[in-house]
């Protein structure tokens, strides 16, 4: 298939239908909006059929920037939605094959490691708590994002004590301080 088919078909089939197509394939910032908006309108959706078809399409643009951060918006509205650690995981596996289309292995790491970030993050809401070493593996990206929003009292002691950058190990420390004012 060409841009032009790919990107008619991505856009019809999200019932988008604003966007000039012509400008979309002569304008990567252009195209690179439509694909968030698709990929918006696929994550917000209950099924997941078509999941892999539009990756795919995606990941067949000669912009390989534009595809990957399409794909990082994919693999983070599905994470947002997912039930569990178990769902998540399985819709990954049809992913990560895929992402092999990407010629430049850094695209094709970062979306390996968001991946792993998102897991090791709906374990936690799972209730799990992490070691040291377990944290020590993901992403300061990850850190951060969970020093921010964890509610768990043993996750944020664990962040605020081994937390790779001084400025999640405050966050965490700070929201563990107010979390225990809270509870008193």
């Amino acid at each position: 298939m060409t841009l032009r088919a790919d990107l008619s078909d991505l856009l019809t089939g999200a019932g988008i239908l604003d966007v000039d197509v012509d400008d979309a394939v002569a304008d990567e910032h252009v195209r690179s909006s439509a694909y968030q908006r698709v990929v918006m309108v696929a994550t917000s959706s209950r099924s997941r059929d078509r999941d892999r078809t539009i990756a795919v399409t995606i990941l067949r643009d000669p912009d390989e920037m534009v595809s990957k951060t399409a794909v990082v918006a994919f693999v983070d509205g599905i994470a947002m939605r997912a039930t569990g650690p178990a769902e998540f995981r399985r819709w990954s596996a049809d992913l990560l094959p895929e992402i092999d289309r990407l010629g430049t292995e850094g695209y094709r790491a970062f979306i390996r490691r968001r991946v792993r970030d998102w897991l090791f993050h709906l374990s936690i809401e799972d209730g799990h708590v992490p070691t040291s070493a377990e944290l020590a593996m993901v992403t300061d990206w990850m850190q951060r994002l969970l020093a921010r929003e964890s509610t768990s009292p043993e996750v944020l002691a664990l962040l605020a004590g081994s937390g790779r950058r001084r400025k999640t190990r405050n966050i965490a420390q700070d929201r563990a301080g107010n979390r225990k004012l809270r509870t008193r």
